[in-house]
């Protein structure tokens, strides 16, 4: 009985050995296929560093590393069909891998697996940083909500790819036609669930003034106010309009209408900075300046509201706050020709040549393009209204 027992005891320990070396040599296999696997990667040959990856995911299937660099060799070398299921198990075993992710979305795209590519492409896309990847991501993310009718997330998606690439034409079509079709939407929606309400109105107007036709937007926004007196922003977008018209009527008839906007809304910015530019037409520049003190604290981010404080501030000979405030209204929009301009100017005269010619090389040049875009809308029948003030007592 004892020899029995103390041999039951030696098969168990030849068991259990045989079990050891046996994890042993599979954890030795995975390391060697992985040392072999990176070997191969750095001398540019995924097609050999393939089958090892393959090799390490036969003795261990929940290896992250493993699935995660299959399913992007074989991503990249476009098979797409077979990359899903290995970097899907590579974001499952480790959630956070977001640009492996991100990877999973596109391939989910290329098979027409649309509705997890597009979960996948959400859930990585505020998480990358590289920005070339970041853009083809966003762009594919764009389609997709698109597609689905999704404009508001389509919208999101541009406005986060223009904050890195500003200036790309690609980019900025897709935000003029994903918002103009949001507007169409709204329009049509508003249209359907309210023809005849002072909203209504004053979508008409907008439009008729945008197309120029003055006369029908201003008859518009009389009936939206006729309607609802109160509603926020609509005397002062009947006070601009009035405000910059081409007939001497309209544009006495704008100070009333700014002055009812603050009625119903103190905090107007905008239409205390129009009751200071009135102000400083008729030559009061102690109204014009609390008028436009009071607008650039309602609106601290107003490149216009700086630039017009700035003038008043000239005219009462006030040159040094006035530079100070022309220099916050270029921070804040680079683009602000007048305020170049007119820091040109007192720099010139401070005997600082180095400071005003740059000045005015950024005057000349924004100046130049903001022409262009003006006979751009032109020929669009679009009128803009903006930097009209501005331009009259700047010299041709």
């Amino acid at each position: 009985m004892r020899k029995n027992i103390i041999f039951g005891f030696g098969l168990l320990w030849l068991y259990s050995l045989a079990f050891a070396q046996s994890g042993a040599t599979a954890q030795q296999k995975i390391e060697a296929h992985s040392r072999r696997a990176h070997a191969y990667l750095e001398q540019k040959r995924p097609d050999l560093a393939i089958p090892e990856f393959q090799a390490i995911l036969s003795l261990d299937p929940n290896n992250a590393d493993a699935q995660g660099n299959l399913g992007v060799l074989l991503f990249f070398r476009g098979d797409y069909a077979a990359a899903v299921p290995h970097l899907r198990s590579a974001v499952h075993l480790q959630p956070g891998l977001w640009k492996i992710q991100a990877l999973l979305g596109l391939a989910e795209a290329r098979v027409n697996d649309a509705a997890n590519s597009r979960a996948d492409l959400e859930a990585a896309f505020p998480h990358l940083d590289e920005s070339k990847f970041k853009n083809e991501v966003g762009r594919v993310l764009i389609d997709e909500d698109t597609a689905s009718g999704d404009l508001e997330k389509a919208a999101a998606v541009v406005s986060s790819l223009l904050a890195i690439q500003p200036t790309d034409p690609a980019l900025l079509y897709m935000s003029y036609r994903i918002n103009s079709d949001l507007a169409g939407k709204a329009m049509i929606t508003l249209a359907l669930a309210a023809p005849h309400s002072a909203e209504m109105h004053q979508v008409m107007a907008r439009e008729l003034a945008r197309h120029g036709e003055e006369t029908a937007a201003i008859a518009n926004y009389r009936e939206a106010i006729q309607i609802d007196p109160r509603l926020p922003g609509l005397h002062t977008e009947l006070g601009d309009l009035l405000f910059n018209s081409q007939e001497e009527n309209n544009r006495q008839a704008a100070e009333a209408e700014f002055k009812a906007a603050l009625a119903v809304n103190p905090d107007d910015g905008r239409a205390e900075l129009m009751l200071g530019e009135i102000a400083a037409r008729r030559g009061d520049l102690q109204a014009a300046y609390e008028h436009e003190m009071r607008a650039a604290a309602l609106q601290p981010n107003s490149s216009d509201a700086c630039t017009e404080l700035a003038k008043t501030l000239l005219l009462m000979n006030d040159r040094a706050k006035a530079q100070q405030w022309l220099e916050r209204a270029i921070q804040l929009d680079p683009t602000d020709y007048v305020a170049h301009y007119r820091l040109n100017t007192l720099y010139r005269q401070q005997g600082n040549i180095q400071a005003a010619n740059h000045e005015l090389e950024e005057y000349k040049k924004y100046k130049d393009m903001k022409e262009k875009l003006r006979k751009i809308f032109h020929d669009m029948r679009v009128e803009t209204g903006d930097n009209q003030q501005k331009e009259a007592d700047l010299p041709e």
